[in-house]
């Protein structure tokens, strides 16, 4: 199908600020970490796979915000599966995308490439799209959808965690034992759900720790597996110390073992590591 020309003004208007992509027609980008996927998929309403039909070159004075070496595309392309979400869409597809002149300095071939988008209908103009990030269009791969889905699956579960804005609480209380200790730390949630942190110490004994989503306050409670909602949740919200203004403990040592404690806490969480912006 041809591109509409008169079309393209009206979708230029949902231009967005660029960041880095690389997609060349059969050359996968940077290997994406589980958080990469995560920050793509969480709250999109649209994940869909499609097929590019064709493109056209947005010129430069009509690409607000492009960063140097890239070139702003106008898309068209058909639907071949909606991956995620409740809106429905139709099978023919037109949005922007921001990418990577090729090593010619030359908008790079995407026609006939498949790729997955992460987008949001836009209201009152059926087909058009506006991807999520000016980048939010990867290639498509099995190996790539495998990992996606059960990241989206955990997403909407029921159980999903919840996202942590913060660290409201930390207490940390020693025992009676030279030794023996225990820190709570207690977060907020965009929901306002109960999410709390234990670090137990026992004499002679590794420290102990684990996550709760509930109002109980379990000492038996386990931490998160890496690569898992509940890990990305933490080690991608958490900041990387211990605020001042959430440590309860009174006393000088009381709140040092607070701060070692979130520093364990964050050290056996290790670093949320992303590719992307």
């Amino acid at each position: 199908m041809p591109i509409s020309r008169p079309f393209i003004p009206a979708i230029l208007a949902l231009s967005l600020c660029s960041s880095t992509v690389a997609l060349a027609q059969g050359a996968p980008g940077p290997a994406l970490t589980y958080a990469d996927i995560v920050g793509l998929a969480d709250g999109t309403p649209l994940v869909i796979k499609a097929q590019i039909r064709s493109q056209v070159a947005v010129g430069p004075e009509r690409s607000p915000g492009l960063a140097a070496g890239h070139v702003r595309l106008y898309i068209e392309a058909r639907t071949t599966a909606l991956i995620a979400g409740s809106v429905p869409v139709g099978e023919s597809l037109a949005y922007l995308v921001d990418v990577p002149l090729d090593a010619n300095g030359k908008p790079p071939k995407l026609k006939k490439a498949e790729v997955i988008l992460f987008a949001r209908p836009v209201t009152g103009r059926p087909g058009q799209l506006q991807l999520i990030k000016p980048d939010a269009q990867l290639p498509y791969s099995a190996e790539f959808e495998a990992r996606l889905r059960p990241v989206l699956a955990a997403l909407v579960a029921p159980d999903a965690p919840p996202r942590i804005t913060g660290v409201r609480d930390a207490l940390a209380v020693e025992g009676t034992l030279v030794g023996e200790s225990e820190t709570q730390l207690f977060l907020d949630t965009a929901n306002d759900g109960p999410v709390s942190v234990t670090v137990v110490r026992r004499p002679n004994q590794a420290p102990r720790w684990g996550v709760s989503w509930s109002e109980i306050v379990d000492q038996a409670a386990r931490p998160p597996r890496p690569g898992t909602l509940a890990w990305y949740r933490l080690a991608c919200a958490l900041p990387e110390r211990l605020p001042q203004q959430a440590n309860l403990s009174r006393d000088a040592r009381a709140r040092s073992l607070a701060m070692q404690d979130y520093a364990f806490v964050m050290q056996q969480l290790g670093p949320c590591q992303r590719t992307r912006d």
